[in-house]
Formats: C-alpha cells, sequence, structure tokens
C-alpha cells in the first residue's frame, strides 16, 4: 500500500507540473498575442494620426491651389486688358 500511496502521490506531482507547465505555456502565449495586440493599436494610432496630419496638408495644399488659380485668372485677365491696350495704340498709330 506504501508503494501504491507513493506510486499516487508521484503521479499527482508529475502530473500537476506537466499542468502547470501548460497553463505558463498558455500566459506567456497570452502575454505575447496581447503584447502584440497593443503594438498594432499603437500603430493604428500613429496610423491615424498620420492621416489626419496629411488631411490637413491636403486641404491646405488644395486651398493654395484655389489661390494660386484665382491668381492666374486675375492675371490673364490683365494681360488681355494690357495686349488690347498695346493693339489700339498700335492701331491708333497706323491710321493716324
Amino acid at each position: 500500500m506504501a508503494d501504491s500511496a507513493q506510486n499516487s502521490l508521484e503521479d499527482a506531482d508529475r502530473r500537476l507540473r506537466l499542468a502547470l507547465e501548460r497553463l505558463e505555456s498558455a500566459v506567456e502565449r497570452r502575454a505575447e498575442r496581447d503584447a502584440v495586440l497593443m503594438n498594432s493599436d499603437a500603430e493604428l494610432q500613429r496610423m491615424a494620426a498620420d492621416r489626419a496630419k496629411l488631411a490637413g496638408q491636403l486641404d491646405n495644399a488644395l486651398a493654395r491651389a484655389e489661390r494660386l488659380e484665382q491668381a492666374n485668372r486675375e492675371v490673364s485677365k490683365r494681360l488681355v486688358s494690357v495686349m488690347e491696350m498695346i493693339r489700339a495704340v498700335l492701331g491708333g498709330r497706323k491710321t493716324g
């Protein structure tokens, strides 16, 4: 009986150690997955911040392009006006 009890204790001890090893492995895997998720969340937040920054820069660039387009139209109108004045002056000399 003593041998049987000893064998049962050793068997229980072995099963307990194996269960603890499995538990430790599971905890380590979970910690690794949690770390990956935290890194993913941090990367996602960085990407969102970059996106917001780029969106702001795009808005600024579009506004600047619109201002440049308006200035270009104004310059074109003035050039046409000046060319018409020059033609009128030159045309007046030829006829006068």
